[in-house]
């Protein structure tokens, strides 16, 4: 056995007996502070109940700027081998 692999095999045992401490929790009007026309933005757009989702699909689309160039320029797998299970 190496010196290394004695290394290794006493960290591995170190830190599997140490215990971590548990985090904060995530504290709202601090950690995320928001102004009233946040608050109304986020209101204004939240999903509507319901709604289909192929037409919240159209309307993210719709905000990426040259999304058809996007999508003719984007990357195929022509030429590759053929994937096999």
């Amino acid at each position: 056995m190496f010196k290394s692999e004695i290394t290794l095999i006493g960290k591995a045992c170190g830190t599997a007996s140490m215990t971590s401490k548990k985090p904060d929790l995530l504290n709202l009007e601090k950690d995320i502070p928001t102004t009233p026309e946040d608050i109304r933005a986020l209101r204004e757009n939240r999903p509507k109940r319901g709604e289909d989702w192929l037409n919240q699909l159209t309307r993210v689309s719709q905000q990426i700027p040259n999304l058809e160039e996007v999508i003719r320029r984007r990357g195929t797998f022509e030429g590759c081998e053929p994937f096999e299970l």
